[in-house]
């Protein structure tokens, strides 16, 4: 089950946390992973060795998604030169927290072009390759704040909300080509990001969780890793929750 072997996946923000949990998930399946990454080359040459290593074929793509542009034109390049892109997994994404009278046009910008735009950029950089196929993968990266809010988080939340219309919407409108757009909407993840979290606020997610410990890396993985698969074919518009019942 979930054979990937020949299938080419593309990661953002495959150089830490979920997206190398799912870079290296995907390449252990067989896939040829394109590990994308914005500025560690370092961190990225280690999931790619480490993609290798699970028994998969791994190279690594320098990917600022919120260069929009950029990023859809090194998508469809990397299509292009590898004759095929089967699987998206936009999984860039970054948090800046702040109260809303509090929270700066800039900052509220930066998060909206990165974890939405950036997304969205990359998603228009495979479709055509895709659509020439008549087949694909698009999956992408929300939150269970997207869907439940959380204070503090405005710009975050509003990010991954809007990811979710997206994959409804992408979802009609390339259903006709073979092509599946999902999403998931991981819950408290143990990551970098949460890691920095004080331990009062840390405390407060886990006893919102019914199963009662924070998720890893690697439960988020398998759910990219089913949906990327043949066995998620009748899938599509879906958000995956990925999130100890947190939210139901």
């Amino acid at each position: 089950m979930f054979d990937l072997n020949g299938k080419v996946c593309v990661v953002t923000g495959g150089s830490r946390g979920i997206g190398r949990a799912s870079a290296e998930a995907l390449a252990s399946r067989g896939a040829h992973v394109v590990v994308g990454y914005a500025g560690n080359e370092a961190a990225a040459r280690e999931v790619a060795e480490r993609c290798a290593a699970l028994g998969g074929k791994a190279e690594i793509l320098k990917l600022d998604v919120s260069r929009s542009g950029e990023a859809e034109a090194a998508i469809a390049e990397t299509a292009k030169r590898l004759g095929r892109l089967d699987v998206l997994v936009a999984s860039a994404g970054i948090s800046i927290d702040a109260l809303l009278l509090r929270l700066k046009d800039d900052d509220f910008d930066r998060v909206l072009a990165v974890n939405l735009k950036g997304a969205v950029a990359c998603a228009r950089g495979a479709l055509k390759s895709m659509m020439r196929a008549r087949a694909g993968r698009i999956i992408f990266l929300s939150s269970v704040v997207g869907e439940m809010g959380n204070a503090g988080q405005t710009a975050y939340a509003a990010s991954k909300a809007a990811l979710l219309g997206v994959t409804k919407s992408l979802a009609r409108e390339y259903a006709s080509r073979g092509i599946t757009v999902n999403a998931v909407t991981p819950g408290f993840i143990e990551t970098d990001m949460t890691r920095d979290l004080p331990e009062e606020a840390k405390s407060a997610m886990l006893g919102a969780v019914p199963l009662g410990r924070a998720g890893t890396a690697a439960d988020v993985a398998h759910a990219v890793v089913f949906l990327a698969s043949d066995e998620a074919s009748y899938i599509t518009g879906l958000a995956l929750r990925v999130n100890g019942g947190m939210y139901m």
